[in-house]
């Protein structure tokens, strides 16, 4: 994809204008993984399967349009790319809501 930025260039940017309040790290997103598998379940077809460390699981899909393409290190990649993309939001889910019952003096959950 033309102009992204990976995590470690996200990373690095963060660090150097000194946001330093309460924020998920590509570091923290790893530690959360337990457990990763890959399906080729068709000809042009690839399932990630990543299980997190509380057991749950999120999942991420590749395909190529003609199966002369297919090529299991780049299916492999771009699923697990997609899945773990998915833990962002659930981690950014969780961060945000401790952060919430800590304004209200309330007990984390």
């Amino acid at each position: 994809m033309a102009g992204s930025v990976s995590d470690q260039e996200l990373e690095y940017e963060i660090q150097n204008k000194g946001l330093n309040a309460p924020r998920l790290t590509p570091a923290h997103i790893d530690s959360t993984i337990n457990d990763i598998s890959y399906h080729r379940l068709t000809d042009v077809l690839t399932v990630c399967v990543i299980t997190l460390m509380n057991g749950f699981t999120v999942t991420g899909e590749s395909a190529c349009a003609s199966p002369e393409n297919y090529n299991a290190e780049i299916g492999n990649k771009v699923a697990f790319d997609n899945a773990r993309e998915k833990i962002w939001m659930l981690e950014g889910y969780l961060l945000k809501e401790k952060l919430y019952q800590k304004s209200l003096n309330k007990p984390e959950m």
